[in-house]
């Protein structure tokens, strides 16, 4: 089992952590709500936030260190249907146990929003480097899947932003050792082939003639292939 309690203090001090457009955007939603709660709070920083701009908020985490106000875990809510306005979950999911029962009680607690924001899936290699860097990574979902999950639960889906990727856990050191193949094959790889396609789909949206040949250079033209 992980002590999250010792990693408290990083969280709550970590930059990645304590800023973002994302919290910003989460206090514009929060609009209206008078009460809230922040599951899976870390180092605290959505209580902070939705604290600042005027609501009432309880927060919850397994983890004792974390000083949530309330200790337990997001599959397990002890509150009444509908108690809070607002619930939300920031960077947390992919470390729930059972992420079904963990939005149907974020579902069933709120009166009328719930917020959540997460990593999204990638690829297999992507989960399977994220879980070497990191052993309390359980998954992370698609959008796809989320929809499913949040529907299932009886959410209707307002809006769907996307973003940045937030690192899960501020240290960057791997949890555990790791051998320079395994950390090419399953960190450096992965991450650099996922930013080249991001870059190009954005470019090919943009309208830049842009294709394949641009990226193998001095290969294509020697080849003289049709590579676009």
């Amino acid at each position: 089992m992980t002590d999250w309690s010792s990693r408290a203090e990083a969280y709550r001090n970590a930059p990645e952590q304590r800023e973002g457009e994302d919290l910003d955007l989460i206090v514009r939603w929060a609009e209206g709500s008078r009460t809230a709660l922040d599951v899976a709070t870390g180092g605290g920083h959505v209580a902070r936030r939705l604290r600042d701009a005027g609501l009432q908020v309880v927060s919850v985490d397994p983890a004792p260190g974390m000083q949530p106000d309330v200790i337990c875990r997001a599959e397990d809510l002890p509150f009444a249907d509908g108690a809070f306005d607002l619930v939300v979950s920031r960077i947390a999911p992919h470390h729930f146990d059972d992420v079904a029962a963990a939005v149907a009680e974020m579902a069933r607690v709120a009166n009328d929003l719930v917020i959540v924001e997460d990593t999204l899936y990638v690829s297999e290699q992507v989960e399977e480097a994220e879980r070497l860097r990191d052993p309390t990574h359980v998954r992370s979902y698609s959008e796809e899947e989320w929809r499913a999950l949040l529907e299932g639960a009886g959410l209707e889906i307002e809006q769907v932003e996307g973003g940045e990727h937030h690192e899960t856990s501020p240290d960057r050191v791997p949890a555990r050792p790791i051998g320079g193949e395994d950390y090419i094959r399953h960190l450096v790889l992965p991450d650099f082939f996922f930013h080249i396609s991001v870059a190009h789909a954005i470019l090919r949206h943009l309208g830049a003639k842009i294709g394949k040949r641009d990226y193998l250079g001095n290969l294509a033209q020697q080849s003289g292939g049709d590579y676009s």
